[in-house]
């Protein structure tokens, strides 16, 4: 039991070192994180009754 909870430990290191990674090199490799620029509009009514 011991053994699997500590392969479990290193997968998960492994796993965040590797979505860190990607965060970082991915923009190199054409991965876009930044979201769409558009702009909302929505109408506003002030002092309804």
């Amino acid at each position: 039991m011991g053994r699997i909870i500590k392969w479990l430990i290193y997968l998960l290191i492994i796993g965040v070192i590797a979505l860190i990674a990607y965060a970082y090199v991915g923009p190199f490799f054409g991965a876009d994180f930044s979201p769409p620029q558009t702009e909302v509009r929505q109408p506003v009514t002030l002092d309804a009754d």
